[in-house]
């Protein structure tokens, strides 16, 4: 029996007793759900442990792309992926579907590919929480290439501290953005941080704000230009169930930041499996993660655990505070949302202003409520 979805207490408990006591059928079980090139020989190898090294489904080959967008073509392939909203609330929303998002991907792939990026090239993305963002992280995943994500806050010294370490060749970035109030300029701090990073070949931007920015000759260059007459198919590399996925940097708080390697299989296994049944997901969903995909939260639980399901995940650029306090309410109301997964910080900022400004808008959709990070002031 299969506990890829679990709807009851007794089914918990089930699983659960099953994940103990028989945790290769149980994971086996599950992971039969997914598109594979090539099955597992074994489902777990190694030791989990500080000193020993684990492995997932060994033997196998998939792409996490091919789950994520190519599997929900035929029945879900005008349904909406990714709803965006902007920062600023008087600019029109944007919605992609399955087929629109699997097309964009699948060309920025190819431009990747045209610039030389290859498979294992170790990809960072600086971006702004648009479309663009999940989309080049996807491509980079779609020809094997390894994207790590910094968030696009942090100083150049940050940035080239993540490129040095990872090794990174290549750079994906935009002209700036807006957050809240705030305007930043992404280009010139990805300027500004390549000084040290002479490892770095070349810088895609994407065209987003229209500010000015300085380009490079012979390094820098618009992926509007470059993707001028780029097909929108692009065939999905096959990789090994322990080939890295991503690498994502923790913060720094306890020292110098840890570049943490997730890879392909065991990490999709899990993002979907947790997704799915943490919030309980039905087929005609809306659901909102506030995290940045510059965090882990933001890569599983905005990202990568929603479209492995096939569900709807909504995008936001902006701040909770910004143009108002009613900003999330406002979003929640216009998308009808009905699972919503944020942080104690998002709360705590919130929580100075009027409870007029969530009593302005309708929540009825709403049905789940997740909070991530810390616990939630009393």
């Amino acid at each position: 029996m299969s506990f890829s979805r679990i709807r009851t207490l007794d089914e918990y408990n089930a699983a659960y007793q099953q994940s103990v006591e028989h945790p290769d059928q149980f994971w086996g079980d599950i992971a039969e759900g997914f598109t594979w090139r090539k099955k597992w020989d074994t489902v777990r190898g190694g030791e989990f442990s500080p000193a020993g090294t684990s492995t997932w489904f060994d033997g196998a080959t998939l792409n996490i792309t091919e789950n994520c967008l190519d599997r929900h073509l035929a029945q879900r392939g005008n349904k909406l992926a990714i709803i965006f909203e902007p920062n600023d609330s008087k600019e029109r929303h944007t919605r992609l579907t399955y087929r629109e998002v699997y097309e964009q991907v699948c060309q920025m792939a190819n431009v990747l590919l045209n610039n030389g990026v290859q498979k294992g090239d170790r990809v960072v993305i600086y971006m702004p929480m648009i479309p663009e963002l999940a989309v080049a992280t996807l491509a980079c995943a779609r020809i094997g290439a390894v994207h790590s994500v910094v968030f696009a806050g942090f100083s150049a010294s940050a940035i080239a501290d993540r490129v040095q370490d990872a090794g990174a060749t290549f750079i994906i970035t935009a002209d700036g953005l807006n957050r809240g109030a705030k305007q930043i300029p992404v280009k010139s701090v990805v300027d500004d941080a390549l000084q040290t990073c002479p490892g770095v070949k070349r810088v895609l931007v994407i065209e987003h704000t229209g500010w000015p920015v300085t380009m490079q000759e012979g390094r820098d260059a618009w992926f509007h230009d470059e993707a001028q007459g780029v097909a929108k198919a692009c065939p999905a590399a096959e990789m090994a169930a322990e080939d890295p996925l991503f690498i994502l940097y923790t913060s720094g708080s306890t020292g110098k930041p840890k570049g943490v390697v997730h890879t392909q299989a065991g990490y999709m296994v899990w993002a979907s499996f947790t997704f799915q049944n943490v919030f309980q997901i039905e087929e005609n969903d809306v659901y909102w993660c506030t995290a940045d995909i510059g965090w882990v939260t933001g890569h599983t639980y905005l990202l990568y655990g929603p479209l492995l399901t096939g569900s709807t995940t909504v995008l936001f650029e902006g701040v909770p505070t910004y143009p108002s306090p009613g900003r999330f309410w406002e979003v929640i109301d216009k998308h009808h949302v009905t699972a919503f997964y944020t942080a104690p910080t998002a709360i705590r900022s919130l929580m100075a202003h009027s409870v007029d400004h969530v009593l302005a808008y309708s929540l009825s959709s709403l049905r789940v409520l997740g909070s991530v990070g810390e616990p939630i002031n009393e």
